[in-house]
């Protein structure tokens, strides 16, 4: 693929992007702007649902929110790490499909996976600019390509947001990509075993954490983010309207 896209959102785990920023990809895909997902691993380590049930929701969720694609690296559910081989993996990504912006999960965070993969996608995002790091694709040469910004999703642990993405027009819609995963939120007739994912009270907070991130900037429902560079405004009055 040489065609660049707006955005590439990485997850460690399919669903990870989906339970963090799904209204903003939504969002994104209804304002023509190309969305790519690329979850790391098959999240077959999960207590609910198999490689094959959570393959074919995350298909689901890329249908309900309108990805031009999702790629599964597969580097090992719980076990993938920084080496280099994983490292060209994701370079590789980045390369095919060029972003101007990369999302990622935050740095601390409750799950290690999720740790484990912020770091590795800050550092594939700087290395994919040096053309002396080598990757190819179907064969050919892969040019250098740097996304311009890199941004964190928030998932379980409360940061203050960089800012605030208003998704009052997404986020009730954007709803059916993250329940497109039956097998991991709140099943009342479920015979598997209970995690802390299929709570009935873990929507529930997230409603509640959009909510407040809207009550923030005066509107109904928010998304926040954190930036690792300060942003530019280009167009001071687009931001006080």
């Amino acid at each position: 693929m040489t065609e660049s896209i707006y955005a590439l959102a990485f997850g460690a785990h399919p669903d990870d992007v989906e339970i963090s920023c799904a209204a903003t990809l939504l969002k994104l895909s209804r304002e023509q702007k190309s969305v790519v997902v690329c979850d790391l691993t098959e999240g077959e380590m999960g207590t609910r649902g198999t490689r094959a049930r959570r393959r074919k929701e995350a298909n689901a969720a890329a249908t309900a929110l309108g990805y031009k694609a999702r790629v599964n690296l597969n580097l090992g559910d719980t076990t993938f790490d920084l080496s280099r081989k994983n490292m060209l993996k994701v370079i590789a990504v980045i390369r095919a499909y060029r972003p101007l912006v990369v999302l990622a999960p935050q740095p601390v965070e409750r799950h290690p996976d999720h740790e484990r993969a912020a770091d590795l996608i800050k550092q594939a995002c700087f290395y994919a600019g040096l053309r002396k790091i080598e990757t190819k694709q179907n064969g050919k040469h892969q040019e250098r390509h740097r996304p311009k910004f890199l941004l964190h999703y928030l998932q379980d642990k409360f940061i203050a947001p960089s800012f605030i993405v208003d998704v009052s027009d997404t986020f009730e819609e954007s709803r059916a990509g993250l329940l497109a995963f039956k097998s991991q939120f709140y099943n009342p007739n479920s015979k598997e075993p209970e995690s802390y994912l299929t709570r009935k009270e873990f929507l529930l907070a997230l409603e509640a954490r959009a909510t407040y991130f809207g009550e923030l900037i005066g509107v109904r429902y928010g998304e926040g983010f954190l930036a690792t560079n300060p942003l530019g405004v280009p167009v001071f009055s687009d931001l006080f309207r």
